[in-house]
């Protein structure tokens, strides 16, 4: 075509060349606002336009439109403070006119978009001698900007779902100038549709999975490998007759079927339904078999991701115990996180293990590395720490061996974790770690903290520095209480200091559930989605059951921490709601003051904090009894201060308020008890 067989240009639109325009593009609304002069840039009149940036899809084609939404994009995403771009507007007479638009882009204090203002002019004459483009080379256009959009979208695509997104996401079908699809792989002998996109396409559901042969076009183009390009899906009923009850019903007019090749073989096909298509242009043949290629390369990338990331997280399950144990008196709750990076797989473990004498260890782990052989070391290591604790070794000699092991193993990883015996009949803890996290404390009125455990180096290191020295920590767990442990990927997030990560830990274990199910599961949907996925996941959770006694004889359990400040207040406020709720607080006061005596004389003169327990006994007569019980041996006893003594006046002050009382040793320590009777009971027996 000649630049004299172009069509003519009249006065408005010559007119219409000279003009300059402004928008105002409203990011949170959506409203994309043109004044009048912008409006006769696109062509558009009165009454034409509604404020929506969708609206000028009939004057911006397609290709040409995500052109301009990739510059959009880029400047906001890199966070640049405006953009510019070239891109053609069709005009209502057919001519191309090629059109400049530039944006300034606002931003908030942290730096999220908000609003778009620019202007928008037409800006042919800047870019060629005419004022229209042909129509060949605004074809070769469209093919280089879908080619060019569409091979960008994919190069994102990592997995078999990332490109079913691009293909049926937002533009998917823009990308390829299409009113349907179907994308398929070849699954064995079969055929399997895994995406569609469309208004009528969900009348293809029936032939979602086929035999792989040639009684539908699809697959008779994946069997071929060779495309099949059709103008009138009504005369392809009569080749394939499996097809032809879904002809009408898809209200379709032409169709491409094009095979997805890679290396040489066929991996899947692609189907691309048009409406109102008459002819198949051999541009438009050579754009789809272009698209097809690039689509079939993605697959098949995607496709070894998705085979290598199965391998991976499949030995790395199988290095994990399939059962939990159950355990009476307790509730354990484990959750297991993979991160999502193809065989990047890491060595992150959990365990736990059933004791001597009613006990139970639990651990959780972490491997260096970010492999498959960090996986399988943490297998190994993982067995030989079980082994160890199974023969009733302290937990301080069970780290000591499992970090021999790992030194043994001939391998330059170390690993790190946190391993802890517990006595679900006392409560009794006894942690240590080796360079890892320690345990989070959940108590039973919702507090929580960090007990401080002092740590040794971590496994391995600890052998080749021959400092195998893992001090144990001793922790009491009340009935109702928790114990958190994990590993590092649930409170390290890029960009941030690991202190804000355990801070979101321990509040939200402070606002989830008591439970201990529903307490792991609160941390995984609160946590993992936050962190995102660039590490592997270690959780285990482990709750002594409550205690709450009887509706006769109702029990409250508490733990005052040595280094709570703030622990003897609560503990005596819990004692007074606890009588009230049983009716009887008449005794509030005495029990108070007894509690108060006990507990002071308890972290005043002993190296850790105090179990206090609270119940009714209703035989042979009503009465109430407060333990204090802690682990130092030493008994207490009365003595006789003089008139300017400070201290000394504890035993005396429980004399006068209780009606008796006496102390039982408690294994490693001892428990002080005193009772109490309603001032309406006779006491007996």
């Amino acid at each position: 075509m000649s630049g004299r067989d172009w069509p003519v240009i009249g006065p408005a639109e010559r007119l219409a060349l000279n003009r300059m325009g402004s928008f105002d593009w409203d990011l949170q609304s959506g409203t994309f606002e043109l004044d009048r002069a912008g409006m006769a840039v696109f062509d558009l009149g009165p009454g034409e336009y509604d404020g929506r940036p969708e609206s000028l899809s009939s004057r911006v084609p397609p290709e040409e439109r995500l052109r301009l939404d990739a510059a959009v994009d880029q400047a906001i995403e890199s966070g640049r403070s405006s953009y510019g771009a070239y891109f053609q507007v069709r005009r209502r007479n057919g001519i191309r006119q090629w059109t400049h638009a530039r944006g300034r882009i606002l931003r908030d204090t942290q730096g999220n978009p908000y609003r778009v203002v620019g202007i928008v002019r037409n800006a042919s004459t800047e870019l060629t001698e005419f004022t229209v483009i042909s129509p060949l080379e605004a074809g070769r256009q469209r093919m280089t900007a879908m080619v060019q959009s569409t091979t960008e979208a994919l190069s994102k695509a990592v997995t078999v779902d990332d490109v079913t997104a691009v293909l049926t996401g937002t533009s998917g079908l823009e990308r390829f100038g299409a009113d349907g699809l179907a994308l398929a792989l070849v699954d064995g002998s079969a055929l399997k549709i895994i995406a569609m996109s469309g208004t009528s396409m969900e009348v293809l559901a029936d032939l979602k999975l086929n035999r792989l042969d040639e009684s539908l076009p699809l697959a008779e183009a994946v069997l071929t490998q060779q495309p099949r390009f059709v103008t009138s899906l009504s005369d392809l009923a009569g080749r394939f007759p499996k097809l032809a009850p879904y002809v009408r019903r898809l209200g379709l007019d032409a169709a491409a079927f094009l095979p997805l090749v890679a290396q040489a073989r066929p991996i899947g096909g692609l189907a691309l339904f048009y409406r109102g298509r008459t002819s198949s242009p051999a541009e438009d043949r050579a754009l789809c078999l272009g698209l097809a290629g690039i689509v079939a390369q993605s697959l098949q990338r995607a496709i070894l991701f998705d085979q290598e990331r199965e391998f991976a997280t499949s030995l790395q399950a199988s290095m994990l115990p399939r059962h939990i144990p159950e355990f009476a008196g307790a509730e354990i709750a484990v959750r297991y996180h993979a991160a999502w990076s193809g065989r990047e797989v890491g060595g992150d473990w959990y365990d736990v293990i059933a004791l001597p004498r009613g006990r139970v260890g639990i651990v959780v782990g972490d491997v260096q590395g970010h492999d498959t052989h960090a996986a399988a070391i943490m297998g190994q290591l993982r067995i030989a720490l079980r082994a160890y604790a199974a023969e009733g070794h302290d937990p301080s000699t069970v780290l000591a061996r499992a970090s021999r092991f790992l030194a043994e193993l001939d391998t330059e990883r170390f690993a790190t974790c946190t391993y802890a015996q517990v006595d679900l009949e006392s409560g009794g803890v006894r942690a240590v770690r080796a360079g890892h996290l320690g345990p989070l404390i959940r108590h039973t009125d919702g507090r929580v903290g960090w007990p401080n455990l002092r740590g040794g180096l971590p496994l391995g290191l600890a052998t080749v520095f021959e400092d195998e020295e893992f001090p144990e920590t001793r922790l009491d767990l009340v009935p109702g209480e928790a114990l958190v442990l994990c590993t590092d990927g649930l409170v390290e997030e890029p960009g941030l200091d690991i202190a804000a990560g355990m801070d979101a830990l321990a509040d939200a274990v402070r606002t989830g559930p008591a439970e201990g199910g529903a307490l792991a599961d609160h941390l995984s949907d609160r946590l993992w989605q936050r962190w995102g996925t660039g590490d592997d996941v270690a959780l285990l959770v482990l709750r002594r059951a409550p205690d709450p006694g009887t509706h006769r004889a109702p029990r409250i359990h508490q733990y005052v921490h040595q280094a709570d400040p703030e622990g003897l207040a609560e503990a005596r406020t819990a004692l007074r709601h606890a009588l009230e709720d049983w009716g009887l607080e008449a005794l509030a006061d005495d029990v108070e003051l007894a509690a108060g005596e006990l507990l002071v004389n308890v972290l005043l003169h002993t190296e850790g904090g105090a179990v206090l327990t609270l119940e009714v006994l209703p035989e042979p007569v009503r009465r109430v009894r407060l333990w204090v019980k802690d682990r130092s041996s030493v008994r207490p006893r009365r003595r006789s201060p003089g008139e300017a003594a400070t201290s000394g006046r504890g035993l005396l002050m429980i004399d006068a308020v209780a009606a008796r009382w006496g102390v039982e040793p408690r294994g490693e320590g001892k428990a002080v008890w005193c009772e109490f009777v309603p001032p309406d009971t006779g006491f007996g027996g």
